[in-house]
This record gives structure tokens, sequence and C-alpha cells, in this order.
């Protein structure tokens, strides 16, 4: 039942999606995010609600696929009954990047068709963001446009699937999992085979060059590990074995940020060079990721106040890093000696010191009082305890935050 109800399930982004290719063919629409997000449902919903002059093909089947089956999808779009009327016929193409050289080859099919103003609209969905970000800033400048689709929120996973607010912050937000959470190892087991192995080893290690790929895959456990914590690379080194340097690691975070699994933030401060050279604050973006590779249960977990804090200061942080991925907004941590903002928000001129109040002993920190002071035009914001209820932040889009003139 609740496969049916995610596939009935329309998240707001099929509405800018949609509105896009009825306003014009001025660009190539190409779809990223991480896996199991829900992009293919979402296209396959936008689709049937434009009509019948929509073709969709996916090149994630057995058969080797080459820029040849690129041209005859293609084609067959171009010969879709009435596409040569103003509104046009729309082109589907998913997991374009498994075919070889596949941005060339759309780059000269989109040139010729504009140049003889054929009103087709493309689509584009791949699930490997690295890959498919290069052939689009190497070959398509200023012909795309992303639509960022990141993890579901906990509005979207409480409407499709009934979470609760403790089972998202503990099953964190995969559509595709939600059914097997009533057999928790079951669901951890997916979480691990489908979604991490899959990604790390098809989506970063095949498809960009990792010279050391068992350091990517430790780099990765460590950062659930210690998601919500701040760690400089020499200390990661620390915990590391055959850890490279800190440029290797730096670079590694790049790839599994890229690959939507894990960031590291930046201490914000006024200098833009003081943020680069800053210790990164370890962030998973979906908080499955950490509590699949654990041994606890959820109510073992929510016995257990210091590790319950740093599950909610992580779906918080989540919920945080995933907005901010459509450029938004830019998100960072604070610390000054002993004194800690857990996310700082900057957008635009806009400036938001955040607080989690989780249940762990360093909520007692003035840390908020510290920033303020240091940046007194920031709004301070506290979530949990006597602030803002932690399912009511969850329960709001960011943007409401940082888009209002004061908090």
């Amino acid at each position: 039942m609740m496969s049916n109800m995610q596939d009935e399930y329309e998240r707001p982004y099929a509405k800018i999606l949609t509105k896009r290719l009825r306003e014009s063919r001025r660009f190539i629409q190409a779809v990223a995010g991480p896996r199991q997000v829900g992009k293919t449902t979402l296209v396959h919903q936008v689709l049937a609600g434009l009509g019948p002059r929509t073709h969709y093909a996916s090149a994630d089947e057995p058969t080797l696929k080459d820029s040849a089956w690129i041209e005859a999808q293609w084609e067959a779009a171009r010969l879709l009954p009435g596409q040569g009327g103003r509104a046009g016929a729309v082109l589907a193409l998913d997991e374009i990047q498994k075919i070889p050289a596949w941005s060339e080859t759309v780059k000269r099919l989109w040139d010729a068709d504009t140049a003889a103003r054929l009103p087709l609209r493309v689509i584009l969905l791949g699930s490997a963001p690295l890959l498919m970000q290069h052939g689009l800033t190497e070959s398509l400048t200023g012909r795309f446009e992303i639509l960022h689709l990141p993890h579901w929120s906990f509005t979207e996973m409480h409407a499709c699937f009934d979470f609760t607010l403790e089972d998202y912050i503990y099953f964190g937000a995969y559509p595709g999992a939600a059914p097997l959470t009533a057999e928790p190892a079951r669901w951890a087991r997916y979480i691990k085979d489908s979604l991490i192995e899959t990604t790390i080893s098809r989506d970063v290690l095949l498809l960009t060059r990792v010279d050391k790929p068992a350091l990517l895959r430790r780099l990765f456990e460590l950062g659930c590990r210690y998601s919500g914590q701040i760690l400089s690379y020499n200390k990661m080194m620390g915990q590391l074995q055959d850890a490279g340097n800190t440029t290797t690691l730096a670079h590694y975070l790049d790839l599994l940020a890229a690959a939507g699994m894990l960031v590291g933030l930046q201490k914000y401060s006024g200098a833009v060079i003081s943020r680069r050279g800053s210790s990164p604050k370890l962030q998973v973006l979906n908080t499955a990721l950490m509590t699949a590779q654990t041994s606890s249960s959820l109510s073992e977990l929510k016995r257990e106040r210091e590790l319950w804090g740093h599950l909610v200061e992580s779906a918080v942080g989540a919920c945080l890093a995933n907005a901010s991925a459509t450029g938004s907004f830019e998100l960072f941590y604070w610390r000054d000696r002993n004194r800690e903002v857990d996310f700082v928000v900057k957008a635009g001129r806009k400036l938001i010191a955040i607080e989690v109040k989780s249940g762990r002993k360093r909520d007692t920190l003035p840390g908020l009082k510290a920033f303020i002071e240091a940046y007194p035009k920031a709004t301070p914001l506290l979530i949990g305890g006597d602030g803002i209820a932690i399912e009511d932040f969850l329960s709001m889009p960011v943007e409401k935050w940082t888009e209002k003139p004061s908090l």
C-alpha cells in the first residue's frame, strides 16, 4: 500500500518542472539529485499531466547504449503527433550519464532543433550527479537549468507514509525504504546494500577517479559516526589508516557531498579565506545513513540521551543542508574556543544563528550569545527546548526563516 502511496504522491517540484516546460523551450531541463529521491517517478507524473505528446526512454537497460540510441529517441520525439505546433513535444531521457559522450550528442541535436525552430522540449535525468554535472557544464553551457531534488522532508514522509517525528529522525527520508520500517533489520540491509553500496560503487568509484577507494569508504563511515561534530583533517587522518593527505580527504568529502550522502560544513567567518581553511563539521544528508549502520533500535537510541541528541541535531542539519543545496542560502557552523553555534544560515545580507537544543550536555554553552556579540545584525534561532519545537521547524520550509525580515 505504501508503494502505491509513493507513486501517487506528487512532490512540489513537479509543479516547478511542469511550469518550466510549458513556459518556453529556452533550456534543457536537467533533474538532479541523490539516488532514490523520486526523480523518475516525478518525471512520469509530469509527463502524464502534459498529454500524449511525450516520449520517455531510459538507458538503464542491459543492452549497450551509445550516441545512436540518443538520436533514435530524439527522432521518435520529433515525430510525435502535434510536434509541429506551438506547444511541441517533450522528450525525457533517463540514466543519461550511462551513455559515453552523451553531452556532445545532446548538444548537437539541441542546437540543430534550435536552428530549425523545432519546439521539442527535453528533460535529462541521471542517478550519477557527478558525471551528469560534468557533462552539463563541459558541453551544454548556457543551454540548461537544473532542478535539484533533495532528500524528502519530514512533511513529505509524514504525508506519504504517516511517519512520526521519531520515525523521521531514526529511519530518515528514503521513500523506497519506508515500507520496510516494520522490519528494522531488513530496512537496514536495504539501506546499506541498495543505497550506500550502490551509490559509492556505481555513482562515485566507477564514474570518478578515486585513487584510494578504501579510504573514501572509511571516510564515509567516519562521517556517519561523527555527524554533527567538527573534525579537523588531521584528526580524521588519525582515525583512518592510509589516510593520504588533507587534500585527498577534502576532495573525497566533496565527492560524497556531490553524491548526496555527506557534507563538510565550513566555519562561518567574515573572511572567505578563513572559511576555506577551517575544519569541517561533518553532516549526513539523510539520517538513515547513520542509523542503518548501528545495531541500536529506535527505542534503544531514545534511551541514550547523548546519542539521540546527536541524531536529532543531524536531522535538523540534514534539513538545512538539503535546502541549501538548491542555492537559496549558504550553510555554515561557528565556533570560538568552547562556544559554538550549531548552524549559521547566510541568505544575502541576512544572517541566522541556529542552536539545536537536543538534550546534549553542550546545550548549556552560551554559543548564541557569543555569536550575536560578534555579529550584532544576526538573528538568533533556538530549535527545541523552550524555543521552536523540532517538529514545527521540520514541518516548515526553511525559506520561511530565511525570507522573513525578522524571526
